[in-house]
């Protein structure tokens, strides 16, 4: 719990500052991520094209970082594509191709969405109100109803008490967390809410199945009692690239953010 706490406290501070201590903690996480990734599922034997992959991570975070957004995701996304042209019919370099795209969300979709100004503090926020919000009443509603289970080859433990009491609650506390920002609740924001709900449970499941398609743990051992940065984020990770990708498709790469709040 101690560790737990820390970690929120100094990820709520560095994410309500932005600038360049915030962007050193998204490249950190991606970077992380991207590691965790690659042990858990072996990646590493793919050779030459782990190489490749790592190094282009490391040139598209350190375009974000210095603010190219656009050409950061262009990085991301075409090495991507270039590994599956190489890879082609051999099938050895998924793993290292999907540890590329979820290593880069770790920290670019957070980033992105944080430098669109007081917007993307905003969106951050409903974002992070949604995933713990979620994350915490499934686990809490789950353990007092009970009842069939959501996906017992995957995850043993969630039911579908619940998944719908996370949903629930992380709905609501979204729209709660959009009447205190803005005196007012709107349809739009209430469905995204919803939606990132889901996705970030569908998340948090997709690295259950990862673990046990290799028979592993936990991500890694970074947080103490926690395990790694991938088990902790695992939620986060999808809905926030889902929320960046929303934005985009709203208003744009220079103000994603403002396709969610527009103050």
């Amino acid at each position: 719990m101690i560790s737990a706490i820390v970690l929120g406290i100094t990820v709520l501070l560095l994410t309500f500052m932005g600038g360049v201590a915030f962007r050193l903690l998204c490249c950190a996480a991606s970077v992380i991520v991207f590691d965790e990734w690659s042990r858990m599922t072996r990646a590493k034997r793919a050779g030459d094209i782990y190489i490749f992959a790592r190094r282009s991570l490391y040139v598209s975070l350190a375009l974000f970082f210095f603010g190219l957004h656009g050409w950061s995701l262009t990085v991301l996304l075409g090495s991507t594509a270039f590994i599956g042209i190489v890879d082609q019919g051999e099938r050895k370099a998924n793993w290292v191709m999907g540890g590329l795209v979820y290593g880069g969300a770790a920290g670019m979709a957070p980033g992105i969405l944080r430098d669109s100004g007081p917007e993307g503090l905003a969106a951050l926020g409903l974002v992070i109100c949604v995933v713990w919000a979620t994350d915490i009443f499934a686990y809490f509603t789950g353990r007092t109803f009970g009842g069939p289970k959501l996906m017992p080859i995957v995850s043993p433990k969630k039911t579908m008490s619940g998944a719908l009491g996370g949903l629930l609650a992380g709905t609501l506390f979204g729209m709660g967390f959009e009447y205190w920002l803005t005196d007012d609740i709107s349809l739009k924001v209430a469905v995204l809410c919803a939606v990132l709900s889901v996705v970030g449970q569908a998340g948090d499941l997709y690295e259950s199945w990862i673990k046990r398609r290799f028979g592993v743990k936990d991500s890694g051992r970074l947080i103490p009692g926690h395990g790694g940065l991938m088990d902790r984020i695992d939620a986060l990770i999808i809905s926030t690239g889902v929320l960046l990708l929303v934005g985009i498709l709203g208003s744009g790469l220079a103000h994603p953010a403002r396709a969610v709040f527009d103050f």
